[in-house]
């Protein structure tokens, strides 16, 4: 029969080990920053025709069935030395006021190999997949038993892009569309950073 010392110290030892393995399980998944940094700046290479401030004329359709119209600004930089991409929209009505609001932080991770979106609008969040396209992007929103489907094309300093409503077994219903076109670069949201001094 082992005394209690003897006990005591047959646990602590198991619990050594179990940390000791734990900790080297973990040491050998650890990544490089570095490279993982490297792989998500070049795979956001492939939305680089995003970048800049753009304007143009949007519509969605509201829950009545109602058609609204507003002017849509969107600016879009690379920010954290370009390993993710923030989207600023906003939709501007008749009197100039903004009426629509919406960001979205587009990043890539290497280990599952895809890309994903945060979005904020409405007082709402969400995490969607993003898919670049070879002229555009795409990404979806599932709503209950449909899916709300995103797909855009830039070309030539435009960007068209368009939202519609899927419901397996149905025609897929067109609730959102904007035309913009490029205005110029934008530094945002990368200038303006506090300094040391």
């Amino acid at each position: 029969m082992q005394t209690r010392p003897r006990r005591l110290a047959a646990c602590i030892s198991v619990v050594l080990l179990a940390a000791l393995g734990a900790s080297s399980a973990m040491a050998q998944e650890r990544t490089d920053p570095v490279a993982v940094i490297a792989a998500q700046q070049q795979a956001l290479t492939a939305l680089r025709a995003m970048h800049g401030a753009w304007r143009g004329s949007a519509w969605v359709l509201e829950p009545g069935g109602q058609k609204r119209s507003f002017v849509q600004t969107e600016r879009i930089g690379p920010f954290l030395d370009g390993s993710v991409l923030v989207i600023e929209g906003r939709g501007h009505d008749a009197a100039g006021k903004v009426s629509f609001n919406a960001m979205g932080i587009v990043s890539y991770d290497p280990a599952a190999r895809t890309y994903s979106m945060r979005s904020h609008a409405l007082g709402r969040s969400g995490d969607f997949a993003f898919v670049p396209t070879p002229d555009g992007y795409r990404w979806e929103i599932p709503a209950g038993p449909a899916t709300i489907r995103y797909s855009a094309t830039i070309r030539d300093g435009s960007l068209h892009e368009v939202g519609d409503r899927v419901v397996p077994g149905q025609e897929p219903q067109r609730i959102f569309e904007m035309n913009l076109k490029r205005i110029g670069d934008t530094d945002w949201p990368a200038a303006g950073a506090i300094g040391p001094r």
